[in-house]
C-alpha cells in the first residue's frame, strides 16, 4: 500500500470515529428514553400488597392539595464513560392536586393526588441551581431541554397523548421514626404499581405539609433505562424523587 492510499484509509477512519461520536452526542443530547418502544406491563404488575387498599377513612376530614405550595422532582442521573455528554435532569410537577383525607388515627389518613403527565417541566434553572451541587449546573441548552421532553412524553416514555395523567393513592400508613412509611399505589399507563415511600408531616397554620425523598428505579415503574454506544452513555436506572406537599381544609 503506498503513503497516498494509507492516507486515504486513515482519513476514513478517522472520519467514521467522527460520525460516531456525532451520532452518540446527537443521541446524548438528554434523552431520557430509548428509541424503540419497550413492552407494556399488564395491571396489576406490582399490585399494593395483599389486604391493602384505598379507602377514605370513615369520619375523615378533607384536605385539598395547594398546587401553588407542592412541588414533585425527579432526578434523572445520566452514566457511562462517555457520561459528559450527557446531563442529569429536573423534572418537575407544580400541578398537583388532589386530596388528603385526616383521620382522628393518623394510620388511618388516605390521599388521592393525581398530576398532568403534559405539564412536567425539564430543567428549570431556579430547581437545579437549588439543587446547590455540581451534578446540577443552573444552565441547560434550550434545545437540550426540548429534546428530552420530547422524549418524556413520546409514546415510548410516559406517552402524554394517550395517559395524560398518573394518580397516586396511599393504601396504608405506618409508624417510622419520627414520621410514616407509606403504601403508595401508582396508576401509570394503565397499570398499577406499589412503592413504600417515607413521609414526614408537619403543620404549618391551618395546613397540612408532607415532605420527603426516596430512590425510584425506572424499571420498577416499567420503563427500559436509555442506552447507547454499548453501554457507554446511559440513563441511570436509579432515579431519586422529592415532594413538598400541601394541603388546607
Amino acid at each position: 500500500m503506498d503513503a497516498r492510499s494509507n492516507m486515504s484509509m486513515r482519513g476514513r477512519v478517522g472520519g467514521s470515529r467522527l460520525l460516531v461520536l456525532a451520532c452518540v452526542m446527537g443521541l446524548a443530547s438528554c434523552q431520557t428514553s430509548p428509541p424503540e418502544k419497550p413492552a407494556i406491563p399488564q395491571p396489576g404488575h406490582a399490585a399494593p400488597a395483599q389486604g391493602s387498599e384505598y379507602r377514605i377513612p370513615a369520619g375523615s376530614r378533607e384536605y385539598r392539595v395547594d398546587a401553588a405550595a407542592s412541588l414533585l422532582q425527579i432526578l434523572v442521573y445520566r452514566g457511562g464513560a462517555m457520561a459528559r455528554l450527557g446531563h442529569n435532569h429536573v423534572i418537575a410537577s407544580h400541578h398537583l392536586a388532589g386530596s388528603v383525607y385526616l383521620a382522628e388515627d393518623p394510620l388511618a389518613t388516605r390521599f388521592d393526588i393525581r398530576f398532568p403527565v403534559n405539564e412536567l417541566t425539564i430543567d428549570e434553572p431556579a430547581l437545579r441551581e437549588a439543587m446547590g451541587s455540581p451534578d446540577f449546573p443552573p444552565q441547560v441548552p434550550q434545545s437540550a431541554r426540548e429534546g428530552t421532553r420530547t422524549n418524556l412524553l413520546s409514546e415510548s416514555l410516559l406517552d402524554g397523548a394517550h395517559h395524560p395523567e398518573i394518580r397516586l393513592r396511599a393504601t396504608d400508613v405506618r409508624p417510622a421514626g419520627s414520621g410514616y412509611d407509606v403504601g403508595v399505589q401508582v396508576t401509570f399507563r394503565d397499570s398499577n404499581y406499589s412503592l413504600r415511600v417515607p413521609v414526614t408531616v408537619s403543620r404549618e397554620g391551618g395546613a397540612v405539609v408532607a415532605s420527603g425523598e426516596f430512590p425510584l428505579k425506572q424499571s420498577e415503574l416499567g420503563l427500559k433505562p436509555f442506552s447507547v454506544a454499548m453501554g457507554t452513555l446511559v440513563v441511570l436506572d436509579d432515579m431519586k424523587v422529592r415532594f413538598q406537599l400541601t394541603a388546607r381544609p
